[in-house]
């Protein structure tokens, strides 16, 4: 990949990272619930799942997915029941600040995190259609892909966790400052009212 090629999707690749979905709500639900230090695990999470993603375009599956209607219905009804399952977790999360952890708090593991935040991006066709329709433009044919596909997984990579980061931050440092319960059990059920969101609005995509 040239240069002003690389340019070009760098460019692309802050709007994708940035168009709000289901893993800005993830990243800004472990910023609210985990904070800053803790919520790190589902950034990299939903990183390894765009990885996933151009892995799953790179080998012809999303192809597959794109043209097979059984395959692109089993794959959307999972993104869809998991993005609902969050949304209800969400929703019955009890109401701790995480302006200091008490023993009280839930114990989520790091695995945990990262592990939801794959699934949020990994079990998405909607992605896998997106990076078909847009990664082939950058791709040059008469070259070795592999280092093609390598540079565009760490482009995105690398646009993905700052803005991820972000988001979360944007929770952890503005809205840990609702703490009073009532707050708090106001945020979780947003939050869970947008993976519900997230999960209709996957339901209702349908392949071009």
């Amino acid at each position: 990949m040239d240069l002003s090629t690389w340019i070009t999707f760098f460019a692309a690749a802050w709007a994708i990272s940035l168009s709000p979905g289901a893993g800005a709500i993830a990243a800004m639900s472990a910023g609210l619930n985990h904070g800053l230090a803790r919520g790190w695990p589902i950034v990299f999470g939903l990183v390894a799942g765009i990885w996933t993603q151009i892995v799953v375009v790179g080998i012809g599956l999303g192809a597959l997915i794109a043209a097979s209607s059984l395959a692109f219905l089993i794959v959307k009804w999972a993104g869809v029941a998991y993005l609902v399952w969050l949304g209800i977790q969400q929703w019955r999360a009890p109401a701790v600040p995480v302006v200091a952890e008490t023993a009280d708090a839930p114990t989520v593991s790091g695995r945990a995190l990262f592990l939801r935040g794959w699934l949020v991006n990994a079990v998405n066709p909607k992605g896998t259609v997106f990076l078909l329709a847009v990664v082939p433009q950058f791709l040059d044919l008469a070259s070795p892909l592999a280092p093609q596909y390598a540079v565009i997984a760490g482009t995105l990579a690398f646009t993905d966790t700052l803005v991820m980061a972000g988001y979360m931050l944007l929770a952890a440092r503005v809205l840990r400052l609702l703490r009073a319960p009532a707050h708090l059990k106001a945020m979780n059920r947003v939050f869970g009212g947008l993976f519900v969101l997230a999960g209709t609005l996957l339901a209702s995509f349908k392949r071009a």
